[in-house]
């Protein structure tokens, strides 16, 4: 994250917004809103997400979260890093997709 935006209280929550590279329309395929979707779950689970709120665009997405483990930087950081892996991995599967 940039020193633009930093998280003072990290077991607060936060509004957040995750935007495509290039604002390319991503989302209004169902396969990666899914991977989104899947990718709070596994949060939610694994990495203490407290998941307050979200709306997935056609090419971003707003949430208001907090982190349980008092690391919501961190938390963060992961989501967006897996997410963003798993969404390129399902695009090189599919040859009809070109991101």
């Amino acid at each position: 994250m940039g020193s633009a935006y930093q998280i003072r209280d990290q077991e607060l929550p936060y509004y957040f917004t995750f935007q495509v590279v290039g604002w390319a329309d991503v989302f209004s395929r169902q396969i990666y809103r899914d991977i989104v979707i899947d990718s709070f779950k596994y949060c939610q689970l694994n990495k203490g997400m407290k998941l307050y709120a979200y709306v997935i665009m056609t090419n971003h997405v707003h949430t208001i979260i907090a982190s349980t483990a008092n690391d919501l930087s961190g938390l963060v950081r992961d989501f967006k890093k897996y997410t963003s892996k798993q969404i390129l991995k399902a695009a090189s599967e599919n040859k009809q997709e070109s991101l």
